[in-house]
């Protein structure tokens, strides 16, 4: 069973390449980070500011595509972790079906953060990154 995440902060470095979103179970304590890259953290942050790039950037590309093919993004799962690498899906309805695509967290967070889209991670990981 997945569970409820939010996302606590965006991490940006300007010495290093590593940039980190941190996550925190809605519901109780555990909180981890995943390290991403420098463009999707930067995409995170200016979709969480409500910053309107004058064309759209990669991720704004792939929301208008999936609105535009009557999609609807549902929410985004962390589905696993494999030699300390995060996997997700981005859950799509369309037409009544549900459309489960792989995706990098880092991508699937960037396409949900400017719009409220609920982001889960399933217990096993859960069980990895906090209970272990």
């Amino acid at each position: 069973m997945a569970v409820r995440m939010e996302l606590v902060r965006v991490l940006m470095s300007e010495t290093q390449d590593t940039h980190i979103v941190e996550l925190c179970e809605v519901d109780g304590g555990c909180k981890f980070p995943i390290v991403i890259g420098y463009n999707e953290a930067a995409a995170i942050e200016r979709r969480l500011m409500g910053q309107q790039p004058p064309r759209p950037q990669t991720h704004e590309l792939l929301a208008n595509v999936i609105e535009q093919l009557g999609g609807k993004m549902e929410r985004v799962v962390i589905c696993d972790l494999k030699d300390h690498t995060f996997y997700a899906q981005l859950v799509i309805k369309q037409g009544g079906q549900v459309q489960k695509i792989d995706s990098r967290p880092s991508d699937a967070i960037a396409l949900g953060a400017a719009t409220d889209i609920p982001i889960y991670v399933e217990e096993h990981v859960l069980d990895e990154v906090c209970r272990s």
